[in-house]
């Protein structure tokens, strides 16, 4: 059976095989110069597509109130097993693009790594229309664009920084900043941009 990448089998088989090369099995280096920086004070951050987890985590040992959605069954029962009661991250099994609308405008950041590039690209649209409703006006959308390219195929779908940008600014946000990032990983190098983009109040 050929499996949609739409669809939480899929990557519920990649979880079970062990074929999961987007987890670094830490928190994103990036990630954690932001969360230690003091420049973004803490507050409601939603992790779309978190995976295990590990971003979430270091944000919610830096004080954000944060919510981490995925829908691979396995990828939620891990963030269990590592949530930290000291620290808790609330911890959603759903299908990103049907949360209800009880979470428009719910939160002050939106963190982005690795899961715009595992949708089907058909769906960018409407990824953004999502973060949109998700943030407050003048919420901050944060996100390592990755992998950088210009290759066919996917998952993960390769990004146009540029186009990203484009995007989101066509559903209200406004570019703040843009990196190549000298912290990420050595395998990941000069094929990420760091780009942050506020919802205009």
């Amino acid at each position: 059976m050929l499996l949609d990448t739409n669809s939480p089998l899929f990557w519920q088989e990649s979880y079970r095989n062990g074929r999961i090369p987007w987890d670094l099995g830490e928190p994103t280096p990036t990630f954690a110069r932001l969360a230690a920086s003091g420049q973004y004070p803490p507050g409601e951050m939603i992790v779309l597509g978190a995976g295990h987890g590990h971003d979430a985590r270091l944000f919610a040992r830096h004080g954000f109130a944060v919510t981490a959605v995925d829908f691979a069954p396995q990828a939620v029962a891990t963030m269990h097993k590592l949530n930290d009661p000291a620290y808790p991250v609330q911890i959603v099994q759903a299908d990103i693009f049907e949360l209800d609308e009880g979470w428009d405008g719910r939160f002050d950041y939106l963190l982005e790594y690795t899961c715009f590039c595992a949708i089907d690209p058909a769906r960018r649209g409407e990824y953004a229309a999502l973060a949109a409703r998700l943030l407050k006006h003048g919420g901050r959308y944060i996100a390592l664009s990755f992998p950088i390219g210009t290759r066919p195929g996917g998952p993960p779908f390769v990004v146009q920084p540029d186009a990203v940008v484009e995007l989101l600014t066509e559903h209200g946000f406004t570019l703040q900043h843009r990196e190549f990032p000298a912290d990420s990983v050595p395998s990941r190098q000069n094929i990420e941009e760091l780009i942050i983009l506020r919802k205009r109040p």
